[in-house]
């Protein structure tokens, strides 16, 4: 079996390097990035299953690097890290479409296990900003009632939900008894809506809304929100 090809990018040569040294044991470390410029020319060349981006980077920031790779290179899974879990830190990451957000104090093991989730599809989150974000999600929620007619259809709420719990298109044409070119229209449908570039922001920007179920998702058995303890 292939390694997964791996980009990081951080603009700290020693702890960019040693993270590299350190994950090189279980994927293939292709590359490295010192500023987010760096990041997406290296995205565009290398086409990487994954990268670890800093938030905090000169020239061009994480977020705007994260989401230029998303634009361009969708199937790239990116997690952001940071020294810190701010709201703002979070919330521009998912908006730039990252797939998951972790805290630079994350231990080695849960980074490898992150690294895999991410290339599977999935949404990876530090505990630290976990509650937080379903408490903010709560909050907006309550504030903002619920507007489920009359922005996405009941199909396309559907395909929303089994595409947070992880699901692939095909996974998903399976489960409501469709063909994957049907869900695949519902998807471009539901980009449109949402003005979305990947899977992840459509979900973000729903669950935002309040129109899928925070409890689907942080409950999911498919979406796995890392714990800063030990397991």
């Amino acid at each position: 079996m292939n390694k997964i090809k791996l980009v990081v990018a951080d603009d700290h040569p020693t702890f960019r390097e040693g993270l590299c040294k350190l994950l090189s044991s279980e994927f293939d470390c292709v590359g490295e990035a010192s500023n987010g410029k760096e990041a997406v020319k290296l995205a565009a060349k290398l086409k990487p299953d994954v990268m670890l981006i800093d938030v905090d980077m000169p020239v061009l920031n994480g977020y705007k690097a994260a989401e230029q790779i998303s634009a361009s290179n969708p199937d790239i899974a990116i997690i952001m890290l940071s020294a810190f879990d701010y709201d703002s830190y979070l919330f521009s990451s998912l908006r730039a479409g990252a797939r998951g957000f972790l805290l630079k104090t994350t231990r080695l093991q849960k980074l490898i296990k992150a690294v895999r989730l991410v290339n599977d599809g999935q949404i990876v989150l530090d505990a630290s900003v976990r509650d937080k974000l379903v408490y903010l999600m709560d909050r907006d929620a309550t504030v903002h009632p619920k507007e489920k007619h009359g922005f996405f259809a009941p199909r396309e709420l559907e395909v929303l939900r089994l595409t947070a719990r992880g699901l692939t298109n095909k996974e998903i044409a399976q489960e409501l008894n469709v063909s994957q070119r049907t869900i695949q229209a519902h998807m471009v449908n539901i980009f449109r809506k949402s003005e979305s570039n990947s899977r992840t922001q459509a979900v973000y920007f729903a669950l935002q809304k309040g129109w899928i179920t925070i409890d689907g998702v942080n409950h999911s058995k498919d979406i796995d929100m890392l714990q800063s303890e030990e397991e």
